[in-house]
């Protein structure tokens, strides 16, 4: 039989507290248990009540009666110890060689530690690390050189102070495709359960954009291939009167240096119209690739890609709306 000596009236209102505020799940089970415990309930009882087994009791009292209130709390080094220790860092090393497959790494950590360990404890090893698993970009075919990147980012802060200061007009030029094939999101679903976006053979919907920063766009788009020709038109199009000095952000798609943009660029410097060229492998640099993310993976309902006429109506219907229903916050 167990026995506790009588808890002061005092103890008993700070138990009281612990047990209603107390962010630990342990203390909040073991002061009830003293504080019935001290009213004479049978350790049968207590058993029962707090689902807890005898020898478990019988720790709870003792380390009351040598401890007091201390004994409530679990002491450093309880638990389970960790498997891996310093070789988190080789793991989470490991993942980042071979982002996909974790099973790689399970035999990775065989191999050299003799651990059989599960893919679900390699994955809480990496999200101590701030790790996720979410999608992976695609990416350009090369990288820009850096002092040249950087010199043309610290040009385009320019820019953007003065269209700020509302001295020029600043645009981004830029062309995508749009097809069948869908760029497919997330998107939340209930466990088991699956939705679909067909992909089927269609045409491609060329578009071509230019956009500045407060939501305004200017868009042709085509089932033809869009070519040099094409591009000095829209600029002559949708720039027909100039009333600032207005800069053209572009890549150095192949259709942007040709021969027949070189030849315009003297008539549209007179006319106030300066092509702002970004180094090679910097889409990063150009605002307008960030429309057209979001229009494939955010504003295109999975509706749209039921057949080709839906998919071209819906396409031009968010080209038409982007700064009314569709609007991105450009810093």
């Amino acid at each position: 039989m167990l026995f506790i000596r009588e808890i002061n009236p005092l103890s008993l209102k700070l138990l009281e507290r612990i047990y209603r505020q107390s962010r630990h799940h342990q203390v909040r089970q073991r002061a009830p248990c003293l504080m019935l415990a001290s009213q004479g309930i049978k350790v049968e009882k207590l058993m029962t009540t707090l689902n807890a087994s005898y020898k478990t009791i019988y720790n709870w009292l003792k380390r009351w009666e040598t401890e007091g209130m201390i004994g409530l709390y679990n002491k450093p080094g309880r638990g389970r110890k960790r498997t891996f220790n310093q070789a988190q860092e080789t793991i989470r090393a490991w993942a980042k060689q071979e982002p996909r497959p974790l099973k790689q790494v399970q035999q990775k950590v065989k191999a050299a530690w003799n651990i059989e360990t599960s893919t679900e404890t390699i994955k809480r090893i990496l999200k101590t690390f701030s790790m996720s698993w979410h999608r992976l970009r695609r990416a350009v075919g090369g990288e820009p050189e850096p002092r040249q990147y950087e010199e043309k980012k610290a040009q385009l802060e320019a820019l953007k102070r003065l269209e700020n200061e509302g001295k020029i007009n600043l645009y981004f030029l830029d062309q995508t495709g749009f097809c069948l094939s869908p760029s497919v999101p997330y998107g939340w679903q209930d466990k088991g359960e699956y939705l679909t976006i067909k992909s089927r053979r269609s045409p491609r919907l060329n578009v071509l954009g230019l956009m500045n920063r407060k939501n305004h766009l200017e868009a042709y788009v085509s089932t033809q291939s869009i070519n040099s020709d094409v591009v000095i038109t829209c600029i002559d199009t949708f720039f027909p009167v100039v009333n600032k000095p207005t800069v053209i952000v572009a890549d150095q798609a192949s259709i942007h240096p040709s021969h027949a943009m070189l030849d315009k660029v003297d008539e549209w410097q007179a006319r106030g119209i300066t092509i702002f060229t970004l180094p090679s492998y910097s889409p990063p640099l150009n605002l307008i690739e960030i429309l057209w993310r979001f229009i494939k993976y955010e504003w295109l309902e999975i509706e749209a890609y039921s057949n080709w006429q839906t998919f071209v109506d819906s396409v031009e219907k968010i080209l038409r709306e982007f700064g009314e229903n569709y609007v991105i916050n450009f810093v």
